[in-house]
């Protein structure tokens, strides 16, 4: 039996697609109200399969519990947030997940940490806490690190075909767990070392945030001069050995905004570029900020109460908001005292900020001036409904007259 802690947007997945293949697995998270809604037969978040996987683990005879199990395998899947000062890695989640797995785990069992950490976390804070416990790593327990690699909206496609990396004290166990995940994943599963595994996750999401900036970057530059960066961009990647992304608003959700941070905070020395290309990230919400006060400045548009911002999550169709660049523009504005933006997004349906919308065309009669935040398909089907308006387009999708980055 595999015991998978925390059942957030990747434990629940990992613990959904395994029961559902023959896996027998047993669910723990310490949120009472999250366990009593999947053992009522809800999902907890939105994502395209997952209420159909859900059933199919329930019929495999999947669990739901607060209590940790006594077992000879576990999935450590809880968050790894990281501390804004230091730009350290906070690991006191999967130190805690690691100590009440301790209470119960029998001689001889695989605590696996799939929360993604920085390199050496699992050397400085998870061995010696099983060591101050009085448990032998290597007999009384073994330590493994399968860092998780699927994004929000596509998670049950790549949860089956993505590649896998498995770090492992001894080669044996990583063939056992690496079993596990083989039940249902497609993709090669690689096995090395822990630290290995450790940097590799982190440098994927770090490799891809440094990309990101150099395209915010360039939004930047060609601003400055009133250059049009996407036609910039077309023309350069028309090179064979060129492929810029395209510029955005902001970076969100807990990879790309988190993990590169964990390079910064170990090697601050050494990470300059990493360093650079972050706070390019992160000073984006602000840019679009300025844009949209440039832009009212030209229209004409005095009353900042006819601006709409129009997506809330921090990409399409899905409902995750985690470091969503809409959420920092509108704390942006706070801090300057600035009157709240309107805002709407399709898939969050509770009030979670001021001047929030619930339906599409009530948003769109209360504003002159929509700032495409995310593409969302809905956005996507009626674009149409926004050639009256003065448009911001931070995405790229409105082929009608516009502003862009």
């Amino acid at each position: 039996m595999v015991n998978v802690i925390g059942l957030g947007y990747i434990g629940l997945p990992t613990a959904l697609m395994m029961a559902s293949h023959g896996v027998e697995v047993v669910g723990t998270d310490y949120n009472e109200q999250l366990v009593c809604m999947l053992n009522e037969g809800h999902t907890t978040f939105k994502e395209s399969g997952l209420d159909e996987l859900f059933q199919e683990a329930v019929a495999e005879g999947i669990t739901f519990t607060t209590k940790y199990q006594v077992t000879d395998t576990y999935i450590v899947s809880v968050p790894t947030p990281y501390d804004k000062f230091s730009k350290k890695v906070d690991a006191c989640y999967v130190v805690e997940a690691v100590r009440n797995v301790l209470k119960v785990a029998p001689k001889g069992a695989v605590i696996v940490i799939e929360s993604t950490v920085s390199p050496g976390t699992i050397d400085k804070f998870v061995r010696p806490v099983i060591e101050d416990t009085g448990f032998t790593i290597g007999t009384d327990v073994h330590l493994v690190h399968a860092p998780e690699r699927i994004i929000p909206g596509n998670m049950i496609y790549e949860l089956i075909h993505n590649n896998r990396t498995i770090g492992a004290d001894d080669r044996a166990v990583g063939e056992r767990v690496k079993g596990f995940y083989g039940s249902f994943c497609q993709g090669e599963i690689v096995i090395t070392d822990i630290r290995t595994a450790e940097m590799t996750k982190v440098v994927e999401n770090t490799y891809r945030a440094v990309n990101i900036a150099f395209a915010n970057e360039l939004a930047k530059i060609c601003r400055h001069d009133n250059m049009d960066v996407y036609e910039i961009i077309q023309i350069c990647n028309m090179h064979p050995r060129v492929n810029i992304l395209q510029p955005g608003p902001g970076v969100g959700g807990h990879c790309i905004s988190v993990d590169p941070w964990f390079l910064v905070g170990d090697y601050p020395s050494l990470a300059k570029v990493i360093d650079e290309s972050m706070k390019t990230n992160d000073g984006m919400p602000d840019f679009v900020l300025n844009r949209i006060y440039e832009i009212m400045r030209k229209e004409g548009l005095k009353d900042i109460s006819r601006v709409g911002l129009y997506g809330l999550t921090y990409k399409e169709n899905v409902d995750d908001m985690r470091e969503s660049p809409t959420l920092q523009l509108l704390e942006s504005q706070k801090k300057h005292l600035g009157t709240p933006l309107n805002v709407y997004d399709p898939y969050i349906t509770d009030d979670v900020v001021e001047n929030q919308y619930h339906d599409l065309n009530d948003f769109l009669e209360n504003i002159d001036f929509v700032v495409i935040m995310v593409g969302h398909d809905e956005i996507k089907r009626n674009l149409k409904e926004l050639n009256d308006k003065i448009v911001l387009d931070t995405r790229c999708i409105y082929n009608g007259s516009c502003y862009r980055l």
